[in-house]
């Protein structure tokens, strides 16, 4: 298991590394774990985000960012990363590659109210600023 490290004194993100070697096969998607479980600040969430090098080898995160919630943190609770091999060939990754990256921000829980109507006016929906 390799403990996350920040690249430079300037990342705003840590590194994740995978702890095992793993064979993807084309378009398949692969748990693979990375040994840790970490305690998220409370009032903070863990983002988990693909690193550029991810695509270079031909995989994405299954599900394009992790969101790691603030009680995530028992035992049972290791982070895995869920990669996807979206190329026509069989992809290997090694036990220590960096595949992801983390970034812990605080977070500002919304609080509901129903209504009629907030304004008067609309912005015409989806993609309206063009």
């Amino acid at each position: 298991m390799q403990l996350p490290q920040y690249a430079t004194a300037g990342s705003v993100a840590f590194d994740l590394a995978i702890s095992q070697s793993a064979r993807i096969e084309p378009r398949q998607t692969s748990m693979l774990k990375t040994g840790l479980v970490i305690e998220v600040p409370e009032g903070h969430a863990l983002f988990l985000i693909a690193r550029s090098s991810l695509a270079k080898k031909g995989l994405i995160l299954r599900n394009s960012v992790g969101v790691i919630d603030q009680d995530y943190h028992g035992p049972n609770d290791e982070l895995g990363l869920l990669i996807y091999n979206f190329t026509d060939s069989t992809v290997e990754v090694n036990a220590g590659e960096r595949l992801a990256q983390g970034v812990i921000l605080p977070i500002v829980r919304a609080e509901w109210e129903e209504t009629e109507s907030l304004s008067d006016t609309s912005r015409g929906g989806f993609g309206s600023t063009g």
